[in-house]
């Protein structure tokens, strides 16, 4: 059940992931022409990954689960996103102007990602001294 849930979510985040950064490509190529939805669309992809975030910390520690979808992917994407609209936007002289959400989406792919990278590595010392507590009992 837990599996289930957790791909279904995945597919959520990839899916508005793809929806994302095809409007927000859209938007540079043909200037402000979808800026009136680039908000509502960041809404939803922030709060549908920090669902699938908050439900993979969720597997980790109750279940002693560690998955192998690294959110430093996300990350990347949405560095080069960025890099790629600012420098499309100075180099061809582009009237295009860049949307606070697009930044404040980023922010919140960076914190969570600190977030779960913070926690994946206490999870991991908290595994280590369980292991150790274990071994000295015996």
């Amino acid at each position: 059940m837990k599996k289930e849930r957790t791909r279904y979510l995945r597919f959520i985040v990839n899916f508005w992931s793809v929806i994302a950064f095809v409007i927000l490509i859209l938007n540079v190529w043909i200037p402000n022409r979808f800026t009136e939805i680039i908000g509502p669309t960041l809404a939803i992809y922030t709060g549908a990954l920090a669902l699938y975030s908050a439900e993979k910390e969720f597997e980790r520690w109750k279940f002693y689960f560690t998955g192998r979808h690294p959110g430093e992917v996300y990350v990347v994407i949405w560095t080069v996103l960025i890099l790629g609209i600012f420098i499309w936007k100075y180099s061809v002289g582009s009237p295009y102007k860049m949307e606070p959400e697009i930044i404040a989406t980023y922010i919140v792919v960076l914190g969570i990602l600190a977030i779960t990278k913070k926690s994946k590595t206490f999870f991991t010392e908290m595994k280590g001294l369980k292991r150790a507590d274990l071994s000295r009992d015996r």
